[in-house]
This record gives C-alpha cells, sequence and structure tokens, in this order.
C-alpha cells in the first residue's frame, strides 16, 4: 500500500459525514431522469414495433375480407391509402365500417388543405363506402369477430385489459406502462387463484465476509471461543475451532461499531440510520444484547442519534455501568448513557471533524477519551456535564490522523498515528509561568516511538503490560515490551491487506481483522491463514453448481471466487483484468462462464482456474449468462441491447457465434431457455417481455400469445406471468433486481432494492402475493440463487459485499401448481380464439 492508499484508508470513516442528505437528493433525481428517458425510449420503440406489425398484419386482413366479399377488400385499400398507416391502426381495432366513418372524420378535419368541391366529391364517395361496408358486416356478422381474431394472435395491440378474452390475459403496469401477461390454457378461472405463503422457509444459515475496509475496532474474542465481527446487517459469532457460526440479527441496517462489556459476556452495537422502501430515513440505535442467549438486552438511542452510529465504548470502573456513544452527525455528538435504565446521562458537541474511537480510562468512569482527524480530545464527565481538554502536540509533529489509543498499566495513554508513531500522553502540571493564574493541568506528549511506516491502524494491550501494533503500508504486527521496546514482529501477506484491528486469543495466538475484509488466525512464531473472507466490492454475479454443493461469484473488485457450501469456505480466488457482472456454470460442471464490465466474457476450468475460452461481444457491460439446458448453447445478454448466442462443444471449452437476437429497446436484464433448448425468454431494462426461436435462426416470436404455455428450466426473468404477484403496487421496475425459481418449482426467491429476500410460492400470478420476508443484508440485494439441490439459497448484497447463505426448511406437504391445477379444474372452459 502506499501512501495516497493509506490516506484514503484514513479517511474513509470521514466520509459519511460530507453532504450525504444532498448527494442523495442529486442521485434520487439523476434516477428519475434516466427512468423517464428509458421510458420515452422504450415507448417510441414499442410504437414503431406495433407499426411494423399492422403493416405485416395488413395483407393478412385483406386475405380475410377477399374470402368474404371481394369488395370489402377495395374498401379497405382505398381507406388505408386515404389515410396512412394511423388509420389502419383504428381500423384494425374497430369493425370495418367505423374505421371508415373514423377516416371520414379525418378527413373534414383537414378540409382547409382540400378543395372545396373535390372535398364534397370525396365525402360523397366515403360515405358511399362507409355504408355500403355497414351493410356487408350486417350480412355477415362474424367478420368482425374474425377481424379481432386475427388482431389478438398479432400480439398486444392495445391498452385495454384483456384484448383478445378477458379471462385469457391481464395487464400489470409498471411506471404507468402497460404490460400484458398471457394466462396459460392450464389456468381456467384466473379470478379463483388463491395466493398464499410456501410451506418452505428460510434460517440463515451462514455469513460470508467480514467489513474491515472502513471500519476500526470490530473484532473481539469471547471465553466461548467465539470471534465477534460484524458485516452487513449480522453480528457473526464465530466458533475459531469448531468452525460454526452464531448470529445476532436484530439490527434494521448495516452494523457500524461493536464493543465488548468488562463481563465478557454482553455486547454492544451500533447501527447506521439507512432508509425504507420510500425514502425515509430509520432510526439508528445501539443494542445491547446477550452473546450467550442472543437476546436484546436494552435498545439505546432511538431518535437521538444522527445519521449513525460512529464508536461505542463501556465503562470499567464501575463494572460496565455506563455506554459512551459518538454518532454520525456533523458535530459528533458524544453521549453518555445509563446501561440498566436506557436513559441519557450526558451529551455534548464533540468536533465537526472525524471521529475514530472512543473510551473511558478504565480506573476512572468520569474521564473519557476521544481521536480522530487531528485531534485527541480528554473529558471529564461531572454532574451530568461534559468538559472537554485538547491534547497538546507542543514541539511534536500534529499528524493528519490519530488512528487509536489504549491505556497502559501506568495510566498512560498511546497513541497510534498516521505518520507511523505511537505517541505517550500524560498530565502535566499547569503551565503558570506561561499561561498565567487560573491554568489548569493539561494533556501532552511525553514521548514519541517510531512504530511503522504508514499509519499505525490498531493497538491492543496483553496481560502483563505488553503491547500489539498493527501496521498500514508495512502490514507488521510488532508486540513491544511494557517500555515500548520492541520484542517481536511479522508481515501478513499483501493479498489481504492491511492491519486493520487485533484481538487476543491466549496471549500467543492473535485473531487479526484485515481492510481487504478477511480475518485471519496466527501466532508470531507460525504465521497467520485466513478462516474468513470476502470481497471488498459491490457483489453482482452469483452461480450455482449444478450438481455439487459449490458456487461462484464475481463483484467488482476484480475477484472471481469459488465458495463451498458445506465447509463453508473460499475454495479459491481468482483476479481478472475487468470486474465481473455475471456468470454461468456449463451443465457439464466442468467449466464456468463469467461476463465482464466490457463486453468481454472468459470461460474458466474449475480445476484450473485457466482461461479455456474468451470472447467479446460489443463494448458495453454484460447482464447475464446462461447455457441452454443441454448445454449446447451459451446466451449472452448485454446492454447494447442484443442477446448473443454460441454454440457449444468440446465440453464447453470450444464456442462459435450461432447468432445474434435483435429486438429489444433497452439493455438485457435477465433471461431464460426454455426445457427443450429452442426458445428464449428475455426482460430489458424498459420492462419488455420478448419471446425468441433460437433454432429458427434467433427469430423474435412476434405472436406472445404463443408462448404462454412454454415450460422453462429455470425462471430469473423478473416480468413474466408466473411472478406476476412478486411485484408490489406502484413499484417502478427497479425495486426487484434479481428471483430465482427453485429447481422443484415450488418456490420463488426474489432480491429486492430494499435489502429484503423474498420466499413466494411458484407460480405466483396475483398480485399482492403473499410472502416470507427475511432481513440481513443492509444494503440493495443483487442476487439470489438456490444450490442444485435446493437444500440452500445464497443471496448477495450490493454494497454491503456480504453473501449470506440460506437453509430451505421444508415445511407441509403439496405442490403450488397442483394448488392451482385444482383451484382453477371446476371453472368453466375459457373462451377460444
Amino acid at each position: 500500500m502506499d501512501s495516497s492508499t493509506n490516506s484514503l484508508d484514513d479517511a474513509s470513516a470521514d466520509s459519511s459525514a460530507d453532504f450525504p442528505d444532498r448527494a442523495s437528493a442529486m442521485e434520487l433525481r439523476l434516477q428519475a431522469q434516466e427512468d423517464e428517458i428509458t421510458l420515452l425510449k422504450s415507448s417510441l420503440a414499442d410504437a414503431l414495433r406495433k407499426l411494423r406489425l399492422h403493416d405485416q398484419l395488413l395483407p393478412l386482413m385483406k386475405q380475410q375480407l377477399i374470402a368474404v366479399n371481394p369488395g370489402a377488400a377495395r374498401v379497405l385499400n382505398q381507406v388505408y391509402c386515404l389515410d396512412g398507416c394511423a388509420s389502419s391502426r383504428r381500423l384494425l381495432s374497430s369493425s370495418a365500417g367505423e374505421g371508415v366513418r373514423h377516416t371520414t372524420t379525418r378527413v373534414r378535419r383537414n378540409s382547409e388543405k382540400m378543395g372545396k368541391d373535390a372535398l364534397d366529391k370525396q365525402r360523397k364517395r366515403l360515405d358511399k363506402k362507409a355504408a355500403s361496408s355497414a351493410n356487408l358486416l350486417a350480412r355477415s356478422p362474424s367478420l368482425e369477430n374474425r377481424a379481432k381474431d386475427l388482431i389478438a394472435s398479432a400480439g398486444s395491440l392495445g391498452p385495454r385489459r384483456g384484448t383478445y378474452s378477458q379471462e385469457q390475459s391481464i395487464k400489470m403496469f409498471i411506471r404507468g406502462r402497460p404490460i400484458t401477461m398471457y394466462i396459460p390454457s392450464n389456468i381456467q378461472n384466473y379470478e379463483d387463484l388463491k395466493m398464499e405463503p410456501p410451506s418452505e422457509k428460510l434460517e440463515l444459515d451462514w455469513v460470508y465476509g467480514y467489513r474491515g475496509r472502513d471500519c476500526r475496532a470490530n473484532l473481539y474474542f469471547l471465553p466461548t471461543g467465539e470471534a465477534v465481527y460484524f458485516i452487513a446487517c449480522v453480528v457473526v459469532l464465530y466458533h475459531i475451532k469448531n468452525r460454526t457460526q452464531r448470529h445476532y440479527h436484530k439490527h434494521t441496517d448495516c452494523v457500524r461499531c461493536l464493543t465488548l462489556h468488562p463481563d465478557k459476556v454482553r455486547v454492544a452495537s451500533g447501527q447506521t440510520a439507512g432508509v425504507d422502501k420510500d425514502g425515509k430515513p430509520l432510526q439508528p440505535c445501539v443494542h445491547i444484547w446477550d452473546s450467550t442467549t442472543l437476546v436484546t438486552l436494552q435498545q439505546i438511542g432511538l431518535g437521538t442519534f444522527e445519521r449513525g452510529v460512529g464508536s461505542v465504548a463501556f465503562s470499567f470502573a464501575d463494572s460496565g455501568a455506563f455506554l459512551s456513544v459518538i454518532d454520525d452527525s456533523n458535530e459528533h455528538m458524544l453521549s453518555v448513557w445509563d446501561c440498566t435504565k436506557g436513559t441519557k446521562h450526558a451529551e455534548v458537541k464533540s468536533t465537526n471533524e472525524a471521529v475514530f474511537a472512543v473510551e473511558f480510562n478504565p480506573s476512572d468512569s468520569c474521564n473519557i477519551i476521544t481521536c480522530g482527524k487531528s485531534h485527541v480530545y480528554f473529558w471529564t464527565l461531572s454532574a451530568g456535564q461534559i468538559t472537554k481538554k485538547q491534547g497538546i502536540f507542543g514541539k511534536y509533529k500534529k499528524p493528519k490522523f490519530i488512528q487509536c489509543f489504549v491505556f497502559s498499566l501506568t495510566g498512560d495513554v498511546l497513541t497510534g498515528d498516521s505518520e507511523g508513531n505511537i505517541l505517550t500522553w500524560g498530565k502535566s502540571a499547569a503551565d503558570v509561568k506561561t499561561l498565567g493564574k487560573g491554568a489548569k493541568e493539561t494533556f501532552q506528549i511525553m514521548r514519541q516511538t517510531r512504530a511503522h511506516e504508514g499509519s499505525v491502524f490498531t493497538l491492543c494491550t496483553l496481560q502483563g503490560g505488553a503491547l500489539l501494533s498493527g501496521g498500514g503500508k508495512d502490514r507488521k504486527i510488532i508486540r513491544w515490551s511494557a517500555d515500548l521496546a520492541p520484542e517481536r514482529e511479522c508481515e501478513i501477506p499483501e493479498k489481504f491487506g492491511a492491519v486493520r484491528t487485533i484481538a487476543d486469543v491466549d496471549g500467543e495466538e492473535l485473531l487479526v481483522g484485515t481492510t481487504r475484509n478477511a480475518i485471519l488466525r496466527g501466532t508470531f512464531s507460525e504465521g497467520f491463514v485466513a478462516i474468513v473472507q470476502g470481497h471488498l466490492d459491490e457483489l453482482w454475479g452469483l452461480a450455482t453448481h449444478p450438481s455439487q454443493n459449490i458456487f461462484l461469484t464475481c463483484a467488482h473488485d476484480r475477484q472471481v471466487c469459488l465458495w463451498n457450501t458445506e465447509e463453508h469456505k473460499l475454495d479459491w480466488c481468482t483476479t481478472l483484468e475487468e470486474y465481473g457482472l455475471c456468470a454461468d456454470f456449463c451443465p457439464n460442471g466442468s467449466v464456468v462462464s463469467v461476463g465482464l464490465s466490457t463486453g468481454r466474457w472468459l470461460v474458466l476450468d474449475l480445476l484450473t482456474r485457466e482461461v479455456v475460452s474468451e470472447s467479446t461481444d460489443g463494448n458495453e457491460q454484460l447482464s447475464v449468462m446462461r447455457y441452454s439446458p443441454d448445454g449446447s448453447f451459451l446466451a449472452v445478454g448485454s446492454h447494447d441491447n442484443f442477446i448473443y448466442i454460441y454454440s457449444v462443444t468440446d465440453s464447453g471449452r470450444r464456442y462459435a457465434r450461432f447468432g445474434k437476437c435483435n429486438g429489444h429497446s433497452s439493455f438485457i436484464t435477465h433471461l431464460d431457455w426454455s426445457k427443450d433448448g429452442k426458445y428464449i425468454m428475455s426482460n430489458s431494462g424498459d420492462y419488455e417481455i420478448l419471446y425468441w426461436d433460437i433454432a429458427a435462426g434467433c427469430k423474435l416470436l412476434r405472436n406472445r400469445f404463443e408462448s404462454k404455455d412454454r415450460e422453462w428450466a429455470s425462471y430469473t426473468c423478473v416480468l413474466g406471468f408466473h411472478v406476476m404477484g412478486v411485484w408490489l403496487e406502484g413499484s417502478d421496475g427497479t425495486d426487484i433486481n434479481a428471483l430465482c425459481r427453485s429447481h422443484s418449482e415450488t418456490v420463488v426467491a426474489v432480491a429486492d432494492d430494499f435489502c429484503k429476500v423474498h420466499l413466494f410460492q411458484y407460480p405466483c400470478p396475483k398480485p399482492k402475493a403473499p410472502s416470507h420476508k427475511y432481513e440481513g443484508h443492509g444494503s440493495h440485494v443483487t442476487n439470489v440463487c438456490f444450490t442444485h439441490s435446493d437444500s440452500h439459497l445464497l443471496s448477495l448484497g450490493g454494497k454491503d459485499t456480504c453473501i449470506l447463505q440460506w437453509r430451505v426448511v421444508r415445511g407441509g406437504v403439496g405442490d403450488s401448481r397442483e394448488r392451482l391445477t385444482s383451484a382453477s379444474s371446476s371453472s368453466p372452459e375459457p373462451a377460444t380464439t
């Protein structure tokens, strides 16, 4: 790590205070404008596509009219020639006679452009033809119905519900845009369908990852043999020998700080504020809970803190009777709370600069110390009032950041700073000679010890007075004697980043949290190995193996990771030149394809991790990779609006371009193959649902009605009749990021934009379908996927970089598809088209 990296890392805790409200408002405005542009583009493309469809439909209409009466075709031709394509749309959406009369009306509106005599003659001719057409319809009443049937079979040509039959189609609306859903033939009475929550439920099984990148002092060791740390909204208790996890997940948003009570049982954890699904801010708070029972003992500060809780600390001299809290407001308010009553004892404005740590003096609960950007403050609590004294640097260079501090056995304060020094602070008598009468004692630097190259990120005291320090740029852990003489040191591997925090296990064994979101376990003599690892940046790509209990993830950190769901560990990790956004395993399970942000995609061998094939499609990011059920084709969905189809040979190691699906008016978001591997269903960013005949040369199927009974090998498209019920009323189209149907086809898991994972029955085609809802992520959930046996569900958090593994708990017997069939079996037969 270089100095620029250190400065960025040092200031990470201060970033949350820089105009978040204004930035959030600007992001919302920008998103609204982008959504409006997307909607306008999609509406224009939709209109053009429908006009082309009408042009293709007109010859078919003529043939039908000629079959009944040749004179009707001449009427249709003349009207079409007079009024053009816009007239034909209205003509085809009503009877032939009505269409002629509407045409006559439009001709009258344009009378100024025609000579009056010529107009009168033209009007007479049109009126005569209208009467003739009306007589034709009177003699052949089935003609109008046949014309409407032709329109219905051509697709969704109008905005009304049930264009061709009110019982066989239904519309849902997203951002005001109607989307027609065709009801499958096996559902005979849609209105009688009953939606129920699925019998299956989810239980949190494992949490992958650790938040060390931008948090401090968030790793502790319990007497039970468990390490306590957090990521997203979950505090994890990981037994390092048994390799088991327990979870405290009562927080409603991301956990930001953590501290351990002097009794080594109680834990206090503070969270950020966050927002609800309507954009309204949620209130941050601190939870005090029992690490043995995972029961919440006290909820502190609800409605008091602003933006979030940055640091917390228990008092020691009075056995943890008080809790000090620093919030994330502009003034970084320092407050002291009664842990038993949950009441506020005192409060004061701290500083406008970033605050990194707060602690009580272990021998006097009336003394509190805080440190952060360019400051060390010594606070005194007396009679409900808090007063401040500033640490004086004097002749020593004032560092940009005071990163951490601890108390020595002699009562001195030791601080670690961004200059790589350990400073020893002590009280000095009042300088009456210089400052005059009334001068008070001050806290000054007594000694400066050069410790690390780059920042000193953490300090940890050991029994007997020894000290541990963790470095940033040099990645070293150094053991110091009580008089600050270096005794031992070691350097952690570069791939794990800098030392963020240290927890003492038994005086010899240590736990080390790093800036690259890893937790290491080891000793000075034997070195350190990772026991917890995770991604570093926003997560999107997820794929589960077709036959093994492993899954693959890719993120903006350019890492591609393979995880084992049984052993709960990282099997391997490789770093790419660009970051990955999507992935899929070949059905034979030997290779996996990864789509990148630049339009490139790679195929990796699972055993060797080597790239066995690569290609580039366009220059925009790829959003979905999907193999056909038999593995003979690979579909690549791109943000350039195309779906690229490749034929696959040599067990997934050779790829040849087969064709390209061209027809979407916005970027591809999701796609699925039919069970026979001949067709594709796809969604796009402007809420289109299109169907493609791949075997016929990647042909767009304009008659979507014909695909209503098609069976799909997977179901990840967020728009479709079978998953229409997962959308909440008033959704804007981006509220659901991903969904996945189980292999048993009984449930569907949904990843939403409000940090929630939902479990619905499958199919769920009715609005407001009930579901089971699960919390744990602290950011938008970007992807979900079931394992091959449906025993577990994986979910990815975007900005929280967290992977949650959920155990699927089976409920009562019964198939939701059977329930839908039985619910409609006694209904009357639908009208045929």
